[in-house]
């Protein structure tokens, strides 16, 4: 194992726990860094970006609208659409402490919800703020609210669930992907959790959800071999009381910010340990900064695309919110072009992870975007370094440049702007190492 120096773990807290440093950021200390980012003070930069008011939904067309209304009302949605993205990415570059905005992030894909079938920004936004209000929470407060959120209930066919005729999607899905993982309930599991969750109703033009007492089947339920008139909030409290739930949680948190390799026995027991009784997100994540493969430079991930580009606006002082509306647009499609957009995940499973990001058309789609962020960077004191791969290389945060890539820097050190773009595109960047 090859231990990161400090400066190195320092800018390693920020890729996994933010989305990379910012000038100056690398000149704290570990201890002080990871007190900042696990911190609960208030975010002045945050805070100059509150969530939009996007306005009513539009009306929906009636059965016998014609074309053009129906279109004009699909017009109006992913307008709202669009405006949600673009808020959540100038939110991410405009936070003085990122560490919020990556936790809900990552829980965004871990809740992975997606605005296409829910086809309401206005919900959307309603559960990014849930998952902000609770990413570096208590997961037991953050699963009793996703469970009847009502962007996931319209996602996961909640709407639908109802006594004498149970829809299994949302049960099955809680227990596989939110909290147990595979192999740790059973089809009768799913079945009667499914009755536990009935009578739960979200409208698209409403502000949350609702719960419809003859909707909801009030008999005993039989799930994961214990018995009670179970609801959603107590179905919640027994899946999350199972031992292989905590287990789950950590090992997901180490997928995503540590290595895609599952942790050794004694380091779960170790993050289990943190994670404790009380579920305790904040303090799961210190326990996973102090273990050693947290700073051992094998354990590199591959930036995802919207991890990738916050952290190049973050590191070149660019924020989308200051940007026309044309830039803005292209920001869009530059991330559509590499495969991921805030609110769209894939599916229920959340966005892929590792090599599937390094594509040749995603690393096209890439090289597009890299080059719109840097047209509106302030580069001036690469412009001014004598080494300017090195100068640049500071702004964004990299360790070091391999003699390949440094030899490819030096070939177009004579524009700054397009050595700025190549070096956002470089493996020393796309990678977190």
């Amino acid at each position: 194992m090859v231990v990161l120096s400090e400066r190195a773990a320092v800018r390693r807290l920020h890729d996994r726990l933010g989305f990379g440093p910012r000038p100056g950021d690398l000149d704290r200390g570990f201890a002080e860094t990871r007190d900042r980012l696990l911190g609960a003070g208030p975010d002045a930069g945050a805070a100059t970006t509150p969530m939009p008011d996007l306005g009513p939904p539009p009306d929906k067309p009636g059965k016998k609208a014609d074309q053009a209304a129906k279109q004009q009302a699909k017009k109006q949605v992913q307008a709202q659409a669009t405006q949600a993205v673009g808020w959540w990415l100038d939110r991410m570059a405009a936070a003085d402490v990122a560490s919020v905005e990556r936790l809900t992030w990552f829980w965004h894909g871990h809740f992975a919800t997606s605005e296409q079938k829910v086809r309401s920004p206005r919900l959307m936004l309603a559960q990014n703020r849930t998952q902000r209000d609770h990413a570096l929470g208590s997961f037991t407060d953050l699963a009793r609210a996703m469970v009847v959120d009502p962007a996931m209930l319209l996602w996961l066919d909640g709407n639908s669930n109802k006594t004498g005729k149970p829809n299994e999607n949302l049960a099955r899905e809680f227990m596989e992907l939110f909290t147990l993982g595979v192999g740790h309930y059973t089809e009768d599991d799913v079945r009667e959790a499914a009755r536990a969750l009935t009578g739960w109703s979200a409208q698209r033009d409403a502000d949350g959800a609702r719960l419809v007492a003859k909707r909801h089947d009030d008999g005993v339920k039989q799930i994961l071999g214990a018995s009670g008139d179970f609801d959603a909030e107590s179905f919640t409290d027994l899946v999350l009381g199972r031992p292989e739930s905590a287990a789950f949680v950590a090992g997901r948190v180490w997928f995503r910010l540590v290595s895609s390799a599952p942790p050794p026995a004694d380091v779960l027991n170790r993050l289990v340990a943190a994670y404790g009784s009380r579920r305790d997100i904040r303090a799961l994540l210190r326990a996973v900064t102090d273990e050693p493969a947290f700073h051992d430079s094998a354990t590199s991930l591959v930036k995802q695309p919207v991890e990738w580009l916050a952290g190049l606006l973050r590191a070149l002082g660019v924020r989308p919110g200051k940007l026309d509306d044309k830039t803005r647009a292209q920001l869009l499609t530059g991330l559509r072009g590499m495969g991921q957009v805030p609110f769209q995940p894939p599916s229920v499973g959340g966005w892929a992870a590792g090599g599937a990001w390094l594509t040749t058309s995603a690393g096209l789609a890439r090289l597009h975007l890299a080059q719109q962020v840097t047209e509106h960077a302030d580069l001036g004191a690469v412009t001014k370094a004598r080494d300017k791969v090195a100068a640049i290389g500071d702004l964004l945060g990299v360790d070091a440049w391999s003699d390949r890539t440094r030899a490819a820097l030096a070939g177009v050190a004579g524009n700054v702007r397009q050595l700025s773009t190549v070096a956002a595109c470089a493996p020393e960047y796309a990678v977190s190492g």
